[in-house]
């Protein structure tokens, strides 16, 4: 099959490869229709996280289930499926305990949490390719109407649409509550959308990218440039002087300003300043335990210096970590079905695998417009 191969940093590879097979009894095999590229690609791909040469990118998929192991019962040929990023067991205590994103027993290395083409989440091959193979797929793979209707909603479905969400539950917000959300790239847009379905009464999407900012006033959220204004004055002032009552970080471990600097906890400082005393805050942008390249020595070892003695004097709570995709899926994908999300209007390019390597590039450089980018093995 064609696919889209790591190699290493800033070189990737469009090449045939070994289609995918069933190996266990709960496998399944699915085409792929749509398979997206997601700003965690960049991590690798800035070789900001190791990835071993050869490994098949993508882990935000869907597609038509091709073929099932013997074991497999409730998923059949011809189904219409999107494939959540977290690859999980189902039966472990975590998985019985809605935490699919820290599985047990998915990921060979024993660390919790598996996932498909993706450094440290195991030997698990990627869907930016014409197949991919799907382990414990009963428990994993999330039914979709038939046809091709909602395509582009329904594959926000595996990571971005869920990761938003998660982090608006993290931060608990409800109706009436503000929110400040930093960072406007798909999963901050996703959080703004969440945050509007959720019934925010102010949303706030804080960035430097105009053409993103824009998408964040699109979903109804107040739109603050960090290259043009002062981020905490803008919120203060704009809450009245009370601050926000919930905010979420969907920048991660690679924040910087708008010159291109990077400091590790810019973001967190900034919530900390426009969350109110006794808020909330969620973390769903990527953090790491070792970074050899960040800016700062403790930020090498994972160490992020923020103002911790803020938020505990402020009984600040803060919730972090990778979205369990499967806590949240069926629930928004029946918001897309009604109408009722749109998750879509972020989408700015799709494109076939042979331009994957080109879209990378472009995704990689911030290039105008490119805000998310489908790719459709399909496609001529």
């Amino acid at each position: 099959m064609k696919a889209v191969v790591y190699q290493a940093p800033y070189h990737l590879s469009v090449e045939e490869v070994a289609d995918p097979r069933v190996e266990e009894p709960l496998d399944a095999v699915i085409r792929i229709t749509t398979a997206n590229i997601c700003g965690s690609d960049l991590h690798p791909y800035e070789g900001r996280a190791d990835l071993e040469a050869g490994m098949v990118l993508g882990h935000e998929n869907m597609g038509i289930v091709e073929e099932v192991g013997p074991g497999v019962n409730r998923i059949k040929k011809g189904d219409r499926v999107s494939v959540p990023f977290n690859l999980a067991c189902g039966t472990c205590r975590n998985c019985t305990d809605g935490w699919t994103s820290a599985c047990l027993r998915a990921n060979p290395s024993g660390q919790p949490g598996a996932g498909y083409g993706y450094p440290n989440m195991g030997p698990y091959w990627g869907g930016q390719a014409e197949y991919l193979r799907v382990p414990w797929a009963d428990f994993n793979l999330l039914h979709l109407p038939e046809g091709d209707e909602h395509e582009s909603d329904f594959t926000m479905l595996s990571d971005i649409f869920p990761t938003g969400y998660h982090g608006t539950e993290l931060a608990q917000v409800t109706p009436g509550k503000t929110v400040a959300i930093f960072g406007a790239g798909p999963v901050g847009l996703m959080a703004a959308h969440s945050a509007s379905l959720r019934g925010a009464s102010q949303i706030f999407v804080v960035d430097h990218q105009p053409d993103r900012l824009a998408l964040a006033e699109q979903a109804g959220a107040t739109a603050v440039n960090v290259a043009e204004a002062d981020v905490v004055e803008s919120i203060m002032e704009g809450t009245d002087g009370f601050g926000v009552d919930c905010g979420v970080e969907a920048v991660g471990y690679q924040a910087h300003d708008p010159s291109g600097d990077e400091h590790p906890a810019m973001v967190l400082d900034n919530l900390v300043q426009v969350v109110r005393a006794t808020g909330r805050i969620g973390v769903v942008g990527v953090y790491v335990p070792q970074d050899p390249k960040a800016a700062t020595e403790p930020a090498k070892e994972g160490r992020v210096e923020f103002d911790f003695g803020t938020a505990f004097t402020n009984g600040i709570s803060i919730g972090t970590g990778q979205c369990p995709v499967k806590r949240y899926n069926e629930q928004l994908r029946d918001l897309i079905i009604r109408g009722v999300a749109t998750p879509s209007f972020i989408v700015s390019h799709e494109v076939s695998l042979d331009d994957a390597v080109d879209a990378y590039k472009k995704f990689d450089e911030r290039a105008d417009g490119y805000t998310k980018v489908l790719l459709h093995p399909s496609a001529a």
